[in-house]
């Protein structure tokens, strides 16, 4: 695997274990959703994103943030409303605005937000996409066919990353969703592709063509990503036995202890220690 993509793996899973951590340690306001296990989605995706594509993300959403722009301190600090916060404090670990990076821990408003940018793309920006990522458990709203009939209809270079955990908070997917995903893509006429491989480069192979047609004015992409959350649903919540959870295949077992994983750890640690002895954020309500 490419060092720089292993490092960004490793970089979002300990940055995702040391806010368990602190959270557990009563340091974290609010709550945070972690991404464990889901970590290879963002970084196959996002080299292929253009710095100035937009990316809605989601609850779920430190992983696709750091990938973005490899900056552990500045999220660590918005989620501990700390000094050099990305949003001075008020955003927390759901809502993050970064230029043409947004968050939302309201499930399925992303869609509507991706649609209208990339509308706007098309008009004044020919070239670039608006990219959404979303979960399987989203496809239960509304919100979600409103944007892809709009998004179909008037050929909008909008991407949608869907992170198929299996799991919708403590629901099986299966209990939850009737048909597939596939499906509902195909009921609008919008291209579909099914991923269900962990390897970096695989994932880029796969994409780089379908983002490059959908540039060039094909019209949406579903793509849909087979991945496990091997976390909780939100810091200690997990439903499922802890022996379901540990049978999940993990890319990280062949990584630990190695000189890289050492590398990210203490890199983590040392954002800790930093953001943890800053002065609380301060803004300007003006």
């Amino acid at each position: 695997m490419n060092p720089a993509d292993l490092r960004m793996l490793l970089l979002i899973r300990h940055f995702e274990t040391a806010l368990l951590d602190l959270y557990a340690q009563g340091l974290l306001p609010g709550t945070t959703h972690t991404c464990l296990g889901q970590e290879p989605v963002p970084v196959a995706l996002m080299p292929l994103l253009d710095p100035d594509d937009f990316v809605f993300s989601n609850h779920r959403g430190h992983g696709h943030y750091l990938a973005r722009f490899d900056d552990p301190a500045g999220l660590l600090a918005e989620i501990m409303g700390r000094a050099g916060a990305v949003c001075n404090g008020v955003g927390g670990s759901q809502h993050l605005r970064r230029g043409r990076y947004l968050s939302t821990g309201v499930q399925g408003e992303s869609l509507p937000l991706a649609a209208g940018a990339a509308l706007h793309l098309a008009r004044t920006e020919p070239g670039r996409l608006a990219c959404a990522f979303i979960g399987d458990g989203t496809w239960g709203e509304g919100a979600v066919y409103e944007a892809l009939n709009l998004a179909a209809l008037w050929r909008l270079p909008l991407l949608v990353a869907v992170e198929h955990n299996g799991i919708a908070q403590s629901t099986p997917s299966a209990a939850a969703m009737a048909g597939t995903i596939a499906a509902r893509a195909a009921g609008f006429g919008i291209a579909f592709l099914q991923l269900d491989s962990a390897d970096i480069a695989d994932l880029r192979a796969a994409l780089e063509e379908p983002l490059k047609h959908l540039r060039d004015g094909a019209g949406p992409l579903v793509v849909e990503f087979a991945t496990h959350r091997l976390g909780p649903h939100s810091k200690g919540d997990d439903t499922r036995p802890a022996a379901e959870v540990a049978a999940l295949p993990d890319w990280y077992a062949p990584h630990a202890g190695s000189s890289l994983d050492r590398e990210q750890r203490d890199r983590v640690a040392a954002v800790v220690a930093d953001v943890t002895a800053r002065p609380p954020s301060t803004w300007d309500v003006r």
